[in-house]
């Protein structure tokens, strides 16, 4: 049974259950839930194509969903003061069990009209530009900042290009190593190229367990490698982007587990999870001074090349 066989019985289970909950029959309830284990351990040994699979289902939760389950008082913030509203970058100022944070992310739509809207979660320069504007803000008053990562890459159009995309980025990269507040990044869904990075340069980065995190997608590696976009699942295996290859190497800190078959069949126990992690992370920070929260960050990201260098854990 394939990933997305396996997905789709998932959901038809679910609903089975949903209903026949609505209808108190308690022998179908255990019925379907025992079917719906037995489907869901098929899902126990994924390849690294069924990961990019699940990374960018559509029924994943978003940037939106994360900040409703996670934050309060949440205030959305626009506009980067130069141009535009970029509808693909999310964020504001929330409180995280009390204490002020700026949290933003990239959006991605639930269905294809949010899509359209938000540009299939791919900013152009203004998206990256309001990031920074908030995360320089969030430094000017002392707040830490969560980002999550969720995108296919920056968006390539010529539009995008004139109005200074690479510039923005790198404007980015140079901001983000250098800021003297907490910067906590989660990948929850597709990591790709310089547009996650954009907004990665952090302190702790997270990985959800069915995240991809890469220089590009695999159609476009088969594709400059092969000529052939069709051997995308080849290159999966070749590009080492999962969750657990980058933790092998030191890329990233820690992965976050999900349900089998995914996130979206059971939400709130990564939520419950990432919630627990978020705490301890912004607890350890408390206790630094500006200067060594640059400072680790900085070393970070220095030593990975040596660490990938080093070779697995």
């Amino acid at each position: 049974m394939t990933i997305r066989e396996i997905d789709e019985k998932l959901n038809e289970l679910s609903q089975g259950i949903l209903a026949a909950k609505d209808n108190n029959d308690s022998a179908l309830i255990r019925q379907l839930s025992s079917e719906y284990e037995k489907v869901s351990k098929e899902a126990e040994n994924l390849s690294a194509h069924d990961k990019v699979f699940l990374a960018r289902n559509m029924k994943r939760p978003k940037v939106d969903d994360y900040i409703e389950a996670l934050f309060d008082d949440f205030f959305v913030q626009r506009g980067d003061y130069l141009g535009k509203e970029d509808k693909s970058i999310y964020g504001g100022i929330a409180l995280f069990h009390g204490m002020p944070v700026t949290v933003l992310g990239h959006r991605k739509g639930k269905n294809i009209t949010e899509n359209i809207e938000y540009n299939f979660g791919m900013p152009g320069p203004e998206g990256y530009r309001k990031a920074l504007r908030m995360m320089k803000q969030a430094e000017k008053f002392g707040r830490p900042i969560i980002t999550f990562i969720d995108t296919p890459g920056a968006y390539p159009g010529l539009e995008a290009e004139e109005n200074g995309q690479s510039i923005a980025i790198s404007n980015n990269l140079a901001e983000m190593s250098a800021l003297k507040v907490p910067v906590i990044a989660v990948v929850t869904g597709e990591g790709s190229s310089g547009g996650a990075l954009a907004i990665g340069v952090a302190n702790t980065v997270y990985m959800l367990e069915n995240a991809v995190y890469s220089v590009l997608s695999p159609e476009g590696f088969a594709s400059i490698l092969w000529k052939d976009s069709e051997r995308a699942p080849e290159a999966c295996d070749l590009m080492k982007l999962t969750a657990q290859d980058l933790y092998g190497f030191g890329v990233i800190d820690d992965v976050i587990k999900e349900p089998l078959g995914g996130m979206h069949h059971d939400p709130e126990k990564v939520y419950k999870d990432l919630d627990e992690r978020l705490g301890r992370e912004l607890k350890r920070y408390s206790g630094m001074s500006p200067e060594e929260i640059a400072e680790e960050r900085y070393q970070k990201f220095r030593n990975i090349d040596a660490l990938v260098r080093k070779g697995r854990r």
